[in-house]
């Protein structure tokens, strides 16, 4: 069963199916600063330089950072979608469970929806 939703909830789909990606790619900078962290503890005691233990942590500091910020955009515009889904008739529960990449892709929800009236 599909359901048609509006351009705004598409548009706003279309933002956060982007800022998923861009998760992804902090996600990718946090495991990475993460490993160099480990590996540069582990050298710790015989004699590593204190300056790649800095920067794997200022790297991961920043990418903690960036992700956090996110994190609010992702929530911000995830009330968004639901307000402009359950405005255009569907349920909270259908909106919520809404998949922002298909929604994104071609502005049609699938899967389990109800209209509530």
């Amino acid at each position: 069963m599909t359901g048609e939703v509006p351009a705004r909830a598409r548009e706003i789909a279309v933002r956060l199916s982007a800022l998923f990606e861009r998760d992804v790619k902090l996600v990718k900078r946090l495991n990475d600063a993460q490993r160099r962290l480990l590996g540069a503890n582990e050298q710790v005691w015989s004699g590593a330089h204190p300056d790649a233990i800095r920067r794997a942590f200022i790297d991961y500091q920043h990418a903690s950072e960036a992700r956090r910020q996110l994190a609010v955009d992702v929530g911000e515009l995830s009330q968004q979608l639901i307000e402009v889904l359950c405005a255009s008739g569907f349920t909270e529960q259908a909106a919520r469970s809404a998949d922002v990449h298909e929604l994104a892709a071609t502005g049609v929800m699938l899967g389990a929806w109800e209209r509530s009236r």
